[in-house]
């Protein structure tokens, strides 16, 4: 509160002088084509590369082409297009579009592992979440005093290959329970994750003329929600197929079995499915289940982690590269 009535006053305040009216019809095809697109990515997770899902992906892709088609032309463009020339400005975007699949993507899996794997309350589970979270504060006040040092592009290499190590780290738990393990390349990650991220905005609103300042930031922001919504679709949507693909036979039903067809199908649907399955059958097979459910899951956890990295690492590789041909890294 503080902050918000003291940074209104002395905070210098930079305004588009036409900014034009909202483009309705702009959002509306920007939604559709973004959930044309994770839908169709969650629907190749679950029933492969259907006609569904096939279709979803070819009009979400149309559509997003029709947008960028209309902010090109329209008088008064939701998404300033003319920002993405700049290669540093479009290059910061995707740093930030990148740490928010990683971030999002990562954490679905951890917040279950929490619960489902360690068996901890949705309070408790959070509350292991609060180093991650330290984590990423730490990293975030430490960037300002480093960057004095540091020049921007570099940091932002650092960063993305200390969040790498940090998807390593979590690919290393197994279905063993090891929640010191999971704590600390969480940790790792929100460390690296925070200067990369800080950074990026920071480019990204630089890297704009003062008066399109706004909409840069604007930018930025939706880049990280969509890195988000993409990350739960992709990373999610991966841990989805390989504990399928490996419960699919795995789980029998029928009369040889104890399992009826719908349990079969709901143990191999979700790891909180073959929870709730085994809780209805005999020790011995129930945890039977329960074991062969959460290997399947920490297989899908591990290559996601292992996706996720291998993306970080690529992109502490290029994003200097790129800066620095760019004139982007202004320090």
């Amino acid at each position: 509160m503080v902050v918000s009535v003291v940074g209104a006053r002395l905070l210098p305040e930079v305004r588009d002088p036409a900014p034009g009216r909202f483009d309705v019809p702009g959002a509306v095809l920007s939604v559709v084509g973004v959930l044309a697109v994770i839908y169709g990515v969650k629907r190749l997770a679950e029933a492969g590369a259907d006609a569904g899902a096939l279709l979803a992906l070819v009009v979400g892709i149309a559509v997003g082409a029709v947008f960028v088609r209309r902010q090109r032309r329209t008088a008064h463009p939701l998404l300033d297009v003319g920002l993405f020339r700049s290669a540093a400005f479009s290059t910061s975007v995707l740093v930030n579009v990148l740490i928010g699949v990683t971030l999002a993507g990562i954490f679905l899996f951890v917040a279950q592992y929490l619960q489902l794997v360690i068996g901890m309350s949705p309070l408790v589970a959070g509350l292991w979440l609060i180093p991650s979270t330290a984590g990423i504060i730490a990293g975030s006040l430490l960037t300002p005093l480093l960057v004095r040092r540091v020049p921007a592009r570099r940091l932002v290499a650092a960063g993305l290959a200390v969040a790498a190590a940090g998807l390593v780290v979590i690919a290393q738990v197994g279905a063993e329970p090891d929640l010191a393990l999971l704590v600390a390349g969480t940790v790792v990650l929100g460390i690296g994750a925070a200067p990369a991220s800080t950074l990026s905005v920071d480019l990204i609103v630089g890297a704009a003329p003062a008066e399109r300042a706004g909409a840069a930031s604007a930018i930025s922001e939706t880049g990280n929600e969509l890195g988000n919504a993409l990350g739960i679709a992709l990373l999610g949507s991966i841990g989805v197929a390989v504990y399928r693909a490996t419960m699919t036979g795995a789980v029998p039903a029928g009369p040889a079995s104890q399992l009826a067809p719908h349990e079969a199908a709901a143990a191999a649907d979700t790891l909180a499915g073959a929870h709730e399955v085994a809780a209805t059958l005999p020790a011995p097979a129930g945890a039977e289940l329960v074991a062969t459910a959460t290997d399947a899951f920490v297989g899908g956890m591990q290559l996601s982690a292992w996706l996720g990295a291998v993306l970080a690492a690529a992109a502490a590789v290029a994003v200097p590269v790129l800066l620095r041909r760019t004139g982007g890294d202004r320090r």
